[in-house]
This record gives structure tokens, C-alpha cells and sequence, in this order.
């Protein structure tokens, strides 16, 4: 059920005519109510906000939602809050991660009745994997399926030259994951949580990988952690056992570039009869830069007023790709 704070601001948005905040405080309301184990009456709500939304949505979906956990004050500079309205359907992924997050969202959603029984749902996740895999999408896709906001952490505004003035605002940040729920992403990870003891290693920064093994080992708050990092192998090796689990992601397989394209093409594809054939090109892209092979190939469409798109139009784009790729990891 509704807080009384949540109960006041649904009918001040609604006596103000405040739509977007309306639907901010409606969907904070759902995420509650997954939380506490009403699955069905959380996904009854979403489809019920989502269906209302879908109705104006010049005025309400074009518009940025603003989740009632807005950081305020120094905080406002550590955390980046969005809603994002990404889904799980949305990714394509190998069918064994695909499999881990339905695992969690299922246990987000069965929140209260696993602790009930003295267990704990994953809540600190660990990605791992190349650039542009779907690490940073991830985060995203748990915040909308969940329907609870996702807060960046700013690693340029945390760290800094000072002596324990770092780690005195990750207690900030960890403050905030037990105080307002939501997804809370540390992307880059590697940046805090590198290995003690490596050459160069800066003392500050040592002390701020202990300050946060400390705090991550006894949070036991509602929220969900997400580090990222492209370099797993450089992480301190006590890191590992303080998450609940740690997914691999990797570059995507020949099906998967397939299928990328399709989806991402979709609509300017008629005269695309090969796609194996052009989907070849594309081994050893990142999904972000075959997407983004895909879109410049639709751009250029547009610009020349073509409705569709050529198999030698794309494949020249994920050739471009992969050339800017081998010039960038050449040695020297």
C-alpha cells in the first residue's frame, strides 16, 4: 500500500495537473509493492501507468520522469538519476545471461517472501566483459523492469586528491542506497576497485577500495549495487566474494550480430537477402558498434531520401568499424 508522504503527492499531482509527476510518484508505488512481494498488483500497476501513458504521450512520455528519490545537496553532484523504461526484451543476449537476469528479476520481485524464509535475493552485481556488450544497458533494463530509479555514480565527482575525502563520500552514496531504493550503478568499477598492491597504486585510492569492501560487505538495504568494468582481470581479488553474482558478458556470435541487425534495421531492410553472409563482417564488433554500423547506414538512407538499405552499404559500415577497431589496438 501507498506510504502517506506517496498517498499526499498522487493527489497533489492530480489536483495540479502535474502528469509527469503523477506517474513518477504511481510507478514508485508499484516498485514498493514488488518490493514487499505483490508481484501481480506491481505488474497490474505498471501496465495500468504504462497504458495511460501510451494515451498522451506528447505530454507524458516525451517528458523526463523525475523519481521521488531526487539527490539533493552534495549528493546531486555524486548520483545521475534517470527512469529509464528499458526492458529485458529489448537486449539480445546469450540465452545463459538472459537466464541469470530473469533469475533476478524474479527474486526483486519476491523480495519480501524470500527474506521472510532468512534468504537474501541478489541485490550486488558484478558485470564483466568488453566495451559495448550491454553492461551499462543492463543496469538500465533491471531500473525498468523493476520500475525503481537507477542512480550513476559519478566516479569523476567521487574521487579525489584529498585524504579521506573520498571515502567519506562513498558513505554518501551508501547512505543513499539504504535510504532510497533504487538501482545504484558504479560504472568503470576498476577505477576504485583495482588490485592492492599494483604498480602505481595511489594510497587514497587503496584506502577507498577498503572503505567500500567495508560498506558493500554490510549493506542489507532494499536497493540493488551494479559495478561494471571492462578490466575484471586488474579487480583486488576480495572483491569477487562480496557480490552476489559476477556475469560475463562477451562480443556477440554470428546469430546474435544477426539479430541485431534485423531488429535495428527493421523497416529499411526489403532488398537484405543475405544477412549471414553480411552478418560476417561484423565478427569481433561490440552489439554498441554494430548498432551503430546500422544506424549510419539508415542515415544515409534518409539524407538521400531511400527507403531501405543495401547488404554492401552495411557491410561497408561494419568493415569501417572493425578497421577504426584494429587501428586503435595496433601496438605503438
Amino acid at each position: 500500500m501507498a506510504s502517506a508522504e506517496q498517498m499526499k503527492a498522487l493527489f497533489k499531482s492530480h489536483i495540479d495537473g502535474d502528469d509527469v509527476h503523477f506517474y513518477s510518484v504511481a510507478m514508485q508505488v508499484a516498485a514498493h509493492e514488488a518490493k514487499v512481494g505483490h508481484g501481480k498488483l506491481a505488474e497490474e500497476l505498471r501496465i495500468i501507468i504504462d497504458t495511460a501513458k501510451a494515451r498522451h504521450p506528447t505530454e507524458v512520455v516525451a517528458r523526463k520522469l523525475i523519481p521521488i528519490g531526487q539527490p539533493r545537496g552534495e549528493l546531486a553532484n555524486l548520483l545521475e538519476v534517470s527512469y529509464p523504461h528499458a526492458r529485458l526484451a529489448d537486449m539480445i543476449l546469450q540465452p545463459s545471461i538472459e537466464d541469470r537476469l530473469k533469475r533476478i528479476i524474479r527474486e526483486q520481485r519476491n523480495f519480501s517472501k524470500i527474506r521472510d524464509h532468512g534468504l537474501h535475493p541478489r541485490r550486488k552485481l558484478l558485470l564483466v566483459g568488453p566495451p559495448g556488450t550491454g553492461k551499462t544497458l543492463t543496469a538500465s533494463v533491471l531500473a525498468g523492469e523493476l520500475g525503481i530509479p537507477l542512480f550513476q555514480v559519478r566516479l569523476d565527482s567521487l574521487i579525489t586528491k584529498y585524504l579521506g575525502e573520498t571515502a567519506a563520500k562513498l558513505r554518501q552514496i551508501f547512505d543513499a542506497v539504504r535510504d532510497v531504493r533504487g538501482i545504484y550503478f558504479f560504472d568503470e568499477f576498476d577505477a576504485i576497485g583495482s588490485q592492492r598492491g599494483l604498480a602505481g597504486d595511489v594510497g587514497e585510492i587503496r584506502r577507498v577500495l577498503n572503505s567500500f569492501l567495508q560498506m558493500i560487505e554490510q549493506d542489507d538495504s532494499s536497493s540493488l549495487i551494479i559495478a561494471a568494468t571492462n578490466h575484471s582481470e586488474i579487480l583486488d581479488y576480495a572483491l569477487f566474494r562480496r557480490f552476489d553474482d559476477v556475469v560475463e558478458y562477451r562480443l556477440p556470435n554470428l546469430p546474435q550480430i544477426v539479430a541485431v541487425l534485423q531488429r535495428r534495421l527493421a523497416g529499411f531492410s526489403k532488398p537484405i537477402r543475405n544477412w549471414e553472409s553480411m552478418a560476417n563482417k561484423g565478427e569481433g564488433l561490440s552489439y554498441a558498434e554494430i548498432t551503430c554500423a546500422a544506424e549510419d547506414a539508415i542515415k544515409d538512407a534518409i539524407m538521400n531520401d531511400r527507403a531501405s538499405v543495401t547488404e554492401g552499404e552495411v557491410g561497408g559500415n561494419l568493415d569501417e568499424r572493425k578497421g577504426f577497431r584494429n587501428r586503435n589496438q595496433a601496438p605503438g
